[in-house]
């Protein structure tokens, strides 16, 4: 059964940094899309930022361009999203999420609507204030 645990929002002011983590268990995360989505009150769930975990490929939000990172740690299967330059807009419900094989590959990279990823998990809150 695969299981997906995040951890390390919180509160910040804006401009501050919060490191997002993501550890799966059940789950190998060779040859895998593994992506970042949040979800603000009264908005749509978006995608953030997903990677192709072999040979690193990353794709991102316009809106969080020059300012966060993905990475992973296969050897420990965690997912990272490092959050810098931090803004109130950024405030949101942050989860995890990753695909069965292959269901989010594309050319380039991995997909980044949400149903294109199967497993997720129970979200993590960050809250950027002004």
């Amino acid at each position: 059964q695969v299981q997906l645990v995040e951890s390390g929002g919180g509160s910040v002011q804006a401009g501050g940094s919060l490191r997002l983590s993501c550890t799966a268990s059940g789950y190998t995360v060779s040859s895998k899309c593994m992506g970042w989505f949040r979800q603000a009150p009264g908005k749509e769930r978006e995608g953030v930022a997903r990677i192709y975990t072999d040979g690193g490929i990353t794709s991102y939000a316009d809106s969080v361009k020059g300012r966060f990172t993905i990475s992973r740690d296969s050897a420990k299967d965690t997912l990272y999203l490092q959050m810098k330059r931090l803004k109130p807009e950024d405030t949101a419900m942050y989860y995890c999420a990753v695909e069965r094989q292959g269901r989010a590959r594309i050319a380039g990279g991995c997909s980044r609507w949400e149903y294109n990823y199967d497993y997720w998990g129970q979200g993590t809150q960050v809250t950027v204030s002004s």
